[in-house]
């Protein structure tokens, strides 16, 4: 997506040779013309998988999750990261450590939001090592439901997360291929 691909370079922040801050347009502040052109590129992408519903995690990927599903005109269902006084005690929960937080977090749905047999697309901002992605693929195989696809906007190809995805002969499409960040320079498969 080339739209996606000119403002990672013009707000693109080089942290390392491992890690991009996208603060500007998709972690911190939200830039809604191109978060809903994400979400019409995903739903053109996975429109014919028919999907139930849209799974995504908090919070970065729930933009992106939000456009994709009202384009798809289906639910769109967060995982949350904190269980909340109102949750459901019966949840599906999932241990994963964050790459970029550099922490370990549970994250879960609440089972009467996540069914057997319905198609789900799981959807998310970003994907590195593929940690927050195979969580919730277990969250969706542990509710018996259908996972369709995966639509990422930004995947680091340099590392595993993507292709750990495809090898399970999951379909996994991102919008933004980062081949390298070495020397401060972001580049694209």
């Amino acid at each position: 997506m080339e739209l996606l691909k000119q403002r990672i370079l013009e707000v693109g922040v080089v942290v390392s040779d491992q890690v991009l801050k996208l603060d500007a347009i998709l972690n911190h502040q939200v830039d809604p013309v191109l978060i809903m052109e994400m979400g019409k590129e995903f739903a053109r992408l996975f429109r014919e998988t028919k999907p139930d519903k849209v799974l995504t995690v908090e919070s970065s990927g729930i933009p992106i999750a939000y456009t994709t599903a009202l384009q798809l005109e289906v639910p769109m269902i967060f995982a949350r990261r904190k269980k909340t006084l109102t949750m459901d005690q019966d949840t599906y929960s999932e241990r994963v450590p964050s790459f970029t937080k550099g922490i370990v977090t549970d994250i879960m749905v609440s089972s009467h939001l996540l069914h057997k047999g319905e198609r789900v697309l799981l959807i998310d901002d970003f994907i590195a090592n593929g940690d927050a992605a195979r969580g919730l693929i277990r969250i969706i195989e542990k509710a018996e439901a259908e996972l369709v696809g995966v639509g990422i906007a930004v995947e680091k190809s340099f590392q595993a997360g993507g292709n750990s995805i495809r090898e399970r002969g999951i379909r996994v499409e991102s919008l933004a291929r980062i081949a390298s960040l070495a020397n401060g320079q972001i580049t694209f498969n």
